[in-house]
C-alpha cells in the first residue's frame, strides 16, 4: 500500500502559488504517494502568533489538528508553515493529550518529504543545462534544518546550483517584520539581489520569501525570474 499524505496548501500557496500547490500533488503522486487535500483545511494561525494574538492562534492550530489528525503524513509546500506545525504547535496548545506532538512529528517541508521519507533524490532530467540559485528561507533551513534537501533534488534533475554568498541570509519578508520595518526589509532584499548570481531563475520552499524577492526585482526592475521549488522540480520532472 502507498503512503498517504494530506497536502496542506498554505494561505499563500493558495493565493498566490496556487500552481505551486498542484505540482506538489503531481509530484507526490508521481513518486508513488496517494495525496489527499483535506477541505476544512485554513490558515496555520502563524501570522497572529507571530502578531502576539495567542488565543486567536491556537484556535487555529486546534482546527488545522482536528483537520490532519487522521493523516499519515502532512506535507507542506512551506517551510513557514511547515515550521509553525512542528516547532510551535505542541506549547501553543498545551497537548495534554500529546496529540499536537504526534501530528508535528508527520509534518514535512515538500522536499524534505521527498528526500528524507521517500528516499527520492533523482526526478528527471527537465532542468539539464539550467543554472538556478536557491534561496535557504529562515524557517525551513534553522527551524526544520532543510538544506541539502532541495538543492539535492534540483541537482537530480540536471540543474547546476550557482554559489550565492547570499543564499542562507534572510530575505526580509518576516511577515510582520516587512510591514513594520519596511526600510530595513527592503534592505535586506537588496542585498540578495545585488548578490545574486547570473541564473535562469531562483527558487525557494517558501511563498513569503518569493514573494518578497519577486517584489523588490520588479521594483527595481531587475529582470531576474522566480518560481516556486515544487514547480521547478514538477519541470525536472520532464513530464
Amino acid at each position: 500500500m502507498s503512503v498517504r499524505v494530506a497536502l496542506f496548501a498554505t494561505c499563500l500557496g493558495d493565493q498566490f502559488f496556487a500552481e505551486a500547490c498542484a505540482d506538489s500533488v503531481r509530484l507526490l503522486r508521481h513518486v508513488g504517494v496517494h495525496v489527499d487535500v483535506p477541505a476544512g483545511q485554513t490558515c496555520c494561525g502563524q501570522p497572529a502568533y507571530n502578531a502576539g494574538r495567542r488565543s486567536e492562534a491556537e484556535r487555529m492550530a486546534r482546527h488545522t489538528l482536528d483537520v490532519l489528525a487522521d493523516a499519515e503524513y502532512v506535507v507542506l509546500p512551506s517551510g513557514s508553515c511547515a515550521g509553525m506545525i512542528r516547532c510551535f504547535y505542541p506549547s501553543l496548545v498545551g497537548d495534554s493529550d500529546g496529540r499536537a506532538e504526534a501530528v508535528a512529528n508527520r509534518t514535512y517541508e515538500l522536499s524534505q518529504f521527498l528526500v528524507e521519507v521517500i528516499g527520492v533524490d533523482r526526478l528527471g532530467s527537465g532542468l539539464d543545462g539550467t543554472r538556478v540559485a536557491y534561496h535557504h528561507s529562515c524557517h525551513a533551513l534553522r527551524e526544520l534544518g532543510v538544506r541539502e534537501a532541495p538543492l539535492t533534488l534540483l541537482r537530480g534533475c540536471g540543474a547546476t546550483v550557482e554559489p550565492w554568498i547570499a543564499a542562507e541570509e534572510c530575505c526580509g519578508f518576516g511577515g510582520l517584520f516587512s510591514a513594520k520595518l519596511p526600510e530595513v526589509s527592503a534592505g535586506m532584499a537588496d542585498r540578495k539581489l545585488d548578490t545574486m548570481p547570473a541564473v535562469d531563475f531562483v527558487t525557494s520552499t517558501d511563498a513569503g520569501c518569493l514573494l518578497q524577492l519577486s517584489g523588490r526585482a520588479e521594483r527595481r526592475r531587475s529582470g531576474a525570474r522566480f518560481r516556486h521549488l515544487a514547480s521547478a522540480l514538477w519541470q525536472g520532472v520532464g513530464a
